[in-house]
């Protein structure tokens, strides 16, 4: 491993009046800081600043503490998430298969870098934090878009838009969750045992339309084996 002494030789100072430069290297060695340690609890103000170059008030001119620190970190890195959505969508043949695509997106996204996925989403939040509006103006705008059009088709059944995303996002959210606290389980193929689970979620909501938001799972049983042979 590069010691820390070689990474700060090999990096420059930034020049006086270059705040903005400052922070971008301020959050940079908070990243690969968080990726090497695994736990924000490992990386402290003093080891950023000894990383960067600089003293620990330096850091202070530029965040307010670590958790602010933190919080910024994080926020930058689930910006790309915005791009990785977008990109799942292109060349899906159905609006539908570009929300399952978005889902994924968003899981493989999530155990690609677990450990800044924990932080930012498994730790304590607060209202209106930095990470909160880089998630909502990512994940929850696309899958909304996605969740609207599904309604406008008749595919989906009327209702608020916004409760629904947040149902299919928190599925999303619950199977990274789970393979990245839980990988040992018998998953199988991350991928594919996502793919499964937001499968039957996605399209669970489109039967929801067709049987009624109050039928319970015995009148829904009897739907699908009533209509089972309409696929034959």
């Amino acid at each position: 491993m590069t010691s820390g002494a070689a990474l700060r030789r090999g990096r420059r100072r930034a020049p006086r009046g270059s705040g903005e430069r400052l922070r971008v290297e301020i959050l940079d060695a908070t990243t690969e800081l968080l990726l090497e340690n695994g736990h924000a609890k490992d990386v402290s103000i003093r080891a950023v600043a000894e990383r960067v170059g600089v003293t620990s008030p330096s850091i202070y001119l530029h965040f307010a503490d670590k958790d602010a620190l933190l919080d910024a970190v994080c926020a930058r890195y689930f910006e790309t998430l915005h791009d990785e959505m977008q990109r799942a969508v292109q060349g899906q043949v159905s609006t539908l298969e570009a929300l399952r695509a978005q889902g994924l997106a968003y899981v493989r996204f999530a155990i690609a870098t677990p450990e800044l996925y924990r932080i930012a989403t498994m730790g304590e939040g607060s209202p209106g934090s930095d990470v909160d509006a880089a998630l909502t103006s990512s994940a929850f705008v696309h899958l909304r878009g996605s969740v609207e059009s599904l309604i406008r088709e008749g595919i989906y059944p009327p209702g608020d838009p916004t409760t629904l995303t947040l149902e299919l996002w928190t599925a999303a959210h619950g199977v990274a969750a789970m393979l990245i606290a839980k990988p040992y389980l018998p998953f199988g193929d991350p991928m594919t045992f996502a793919d499964n689970v937001l499968r039957a979620v996605c399209t669970g909501h489109m039967t929801v339309g067709i049987v009624g938001a109050d039928a319970g799972p015995q009148e829904t049983l009897h739907w699908v084996l009533d209509n089972k042979g309409a696929r034959r």
